[in-house]
């Protein structure tokens, strides 16, 4: 997909970096480069910080717990930046969900310029089961050795909303009270110890000064918070994108026989509906948190993502959104996900968004279910034309 064709943020900020509209400033002093000024082009919190130390990502040779990579987000632009690294790593959304990937190249004495993945090199790891068989994003909780290289052979954890706590989170730093046990903050020195990251209190963490330079960073932080939510817009992405490109597949077949044949039979229709409706399921169930694993317990994040999160959000006449978090015994107070308003949701194809619709009208009842029929009538002009009551 070259960048003329992608309807994403990166490609339409590359068009205005190349018109001269918007220029980005690199910061020699302190080593980020172009980091502040992309998360401040983009709209991308600097408390959206999260930091993984496992050696699990391109410029793995740079990373480790004591220089660990630095993850940002809003809600379609992800930006990975490790300290010392040759340049920035940025994907985003697509509308319908597929991920694209650049790279920015931390050179002052170039100008800022986005480039696009053209050759599939982060497809060799971002296009497979792990991140649910499409061009997406994945999360992994591993066991780390003290240099942050994981020790493949205890296995690992592609990291979803349904994933305990327990099982979060290995390789990862985590700051805030995390409401139960899980794998982050910490390494192991022999892999028959692998048992050592499945921690108690010790995990809950709120100051990372005493393990890496944290003056290095825009944060001192790696928020809980951020990371329950990051969790959740990962496995939403892709199941979006999964559900868009069999809906695509399932009616280049129906167009591809009608052209040829005049007509299907019913079971064949049968077969394009069904190909379009399972993994359409998928979104629905994403997007309600269905599967969510609930929290241990209490959830305070450190660095005010919860906050800057909140603030974001699309409110009805009284006051509720997507985005208040409720963080006792799970992310959201009314469980329906923000990027319903997402253009990777509104860029599927009609067929889909009819049966993720029809289901939620079928599975919006009840107390929790009538309160997120109210918002999304109230705040989504295509949810007010398509829920019948």
């Amino acid at each position: 997909m070259c960048a003329a064709e992608s309807p994403d943020p990166i490609a339409r900020m590359e068009q205005r970096l190349r018109s001269g509209e918007v220029q980005l400033e690199c910061q020699q002093a302190g080593g980020r480069g172009y980091l502040d000024a992309v998360l401040d082009a983009l709209g991308i919190p600097v408390s959206s910080q999260t930091l993984v130390f496992s050696k699990t990502s391109a410029q793995f040779r740079l990373i480790s717990p004591a220089n660990p990579r630095a993850l940002y987000f809003n809600d379609d632009v992800y930006v990975g930046w490790v300290p010392g690294g040759p340049f920035l790593e940025v994907s985003a959304a697509t509308a319908g969900g597929e991920a694209v990937f650049y790279t920015l190249p931390q050179d002052p004495s170039r100008p800022a310029s986005f480039h696009l993945d053209a050759q599939g090199l982060c497809l060799q790891c971002h296009d497979s089961a792990r991140t649910d068989g499409v061009e997406g994003h994945m999360l992994r909780s591993v066991y780390p050795d003290p240099e942050g290289m994981p020790y493949f052979g205890q296995g690992t954890v592609d990291v979803r909303p349904s994933t305990p706590l327990a099982e979060r989170w290995g390789g990862w730093y985590v700051t805030g009270k995390t409401g139960g046990i899980h794998r982050g903050n910490a390494v192991i020195a022999t892999e028959n110890r692998a048992s050592q990251l499945d921690q108690g209190p010790g995990a809950e963490v709120t100051d990372l000064s005493g393990r890496f330079n944290v003056g290095r960073y825009l944060s001192p932080h790696s928020d809980v918070v951020a990371h329950l939510v990051l969790t959740h817009q990962v496995r939403m992405h892709n199941a979006i994108a999964f559900a868009v490109r069999e809906a695509r597949n399932a009616l280049d077949y129906r167009d591809l026989t009608l052209e040829r044949f005049g007509e299907l039979s019913e079971a064949s229709l049968a077969s394009v509906q069904r190909r379009i409706e399972r993994p359409a399921e998928k979104v629905v169930s994403e997007l309600l948190f269905l599967d969510e694993a609930p929290l241990g317990g209490p959830v305070t994040g450190t660095s005010g993502f919860a906050e800057d999160f909140a603030a974001a959000g699309l409110r009805d006449g009284q006051g509720r959104s997507f985005r208040d978090l409720d963080l006792e015994t799970r992310l959201l107070k009314y469980p329906c996900s923000w990027l319903i308003y997402s253009d990777a949701f509104d860029g599927m194809p009609v067929e889909t968004k009819d049966y993720v619709y029809r289901r939620l009208d079928e599975l919006l009842v009840g107390e929790d279910g009538d309160i997120i029929r109210e918002i999304l009538v109230a705040t989504k002009l295509e949810a007010r034309e398509r829920l019948s009551h």
